[in-house]
């Protein structure tokens, strides 16, 4: 088991080390800078601080001079909220769900082990799995996706909720969290509203093309991934149609909800080419910021 899971590892390293080192890692390092400067903490003033720091609400309601205090952020922490759920390891042909849910976290991974940030890792079903806290490096990235690929989760059901707890009580900083899931779940914004006003959220739709536009076959058994029911359900013509307008719409309640936690969308289907799919999405959140800013 081991010598296939070593065997694995390098597969994914080999499979996306080039577009790592030639697509991504510029982009990445354009879209996703450190802040600059951080706020660290309000504190009374003391003689020789610059006035210019001074927090003039702060001073006026204690009565005494308060300062604010800022320190040097020259890297991020990038967290992976991965969805482990029984539904994520399904799919057709040579490339499931996890396959994709793999190659996507080993480009994002890498390339932010190139730009010298740290990365950490949740797994979660509808519990937390696993977790490994940020840290710098190749061999702790290594480390981390070794993780991924050995995952044999407890749940097979999906629930967010414990992961964002998770989160908040480990990220003290704003961080980038990529929620990487097949998202074929109710989110709120009550579950995300918060995490998106303190982090910057990116969630990753994994999704097979059988379910985004089912096959026309007839009467056939489905079974659900998760809770092992099965119905009987006829994907004539008419039905299809109907099928693409429940996930079309399933979809756009996501972006809704996304949309008001200030988040982006990345939508990926397991035939896609995955470094494609995200430099695309660098450049336009890339071209959006430019937009925004007027830079």
């Amino acid at each position: 088991m081991s010598g296939d899971l070593d065997k694995k590892l390098r597969q994914l390293q080999l499979q996306t080390r080039y577009p790592v080192e030639h697509l991504l890692a510029g982009e990445y390092r354009s879209v996703f800078k450190g802040r600059g400067m951080d706020f660290d903490e309000i504190r009374p003033y003391t003689p020789g601080d610059d006035v210019r720091t001074m927090d003039w609400n702060v001073t006026a309601r204690t009565g005494n001079p308060h300062i604010k205090r800022y320190i040097e952020e020259r890297e991020l922490a990038v967290w992976f909220l991965i969805d482990t759920s029984a539904s994520c390891r399904t799919g057709h042909g040579r490339r499931t769900k996890w396959d994709a849910v793999h190659e996507i976290t080993a480009l994002l991974t890498l390339a932010a082990t190139r730009n010298n940030d740290r990365t950490g890792l949740i797994l979660f079903s509808d519990r937390v799995e696993h977790v490994i806290p940020p840290r710098k490096g190749r061999l702790h990235a290594m480390r981390l996706l070794n993780d991924l690929l050995k995952a044999e989760p407890q749940g097979r059901k999906t629930g967010l909720q414990p992961a964002l707890d998770a989160l908040a009580h480990l990220a003290r900083r704003r961080s980038l969290v990529f929620i990487i899931s097949d998202f074929l779940f109710d989110t709120g914004r009550e579950q995300l509203g918060a995490m998106g006003f303190r982090q910057d959220l990116i969630a990753v739709a994994v999704n097979d093309p059988q379910e985004i536009d089912p096959p026309v076959c007839g009467l056939v058994a489905v079974a659900d991934s998760e809770t092992g029911e099965t119905m009987l359900c006829d994907l004539n013509r008419a039905r299809q149609a109907d099928y693409r307008r429940a996930f079309a719409a399933r979809r756009d309640a996501l972006k809704i909800e996304l949309d008001a936690a200030g988040a982006d969308l990345i939508e990926l289907d397991t035939q896609q080419n995955c470094a494609e799919v995200l430099t695309l999405f660098f450049r336009n959140r890339l071209r959006r910021t430019a937009d925004e800013t007027g830079g």
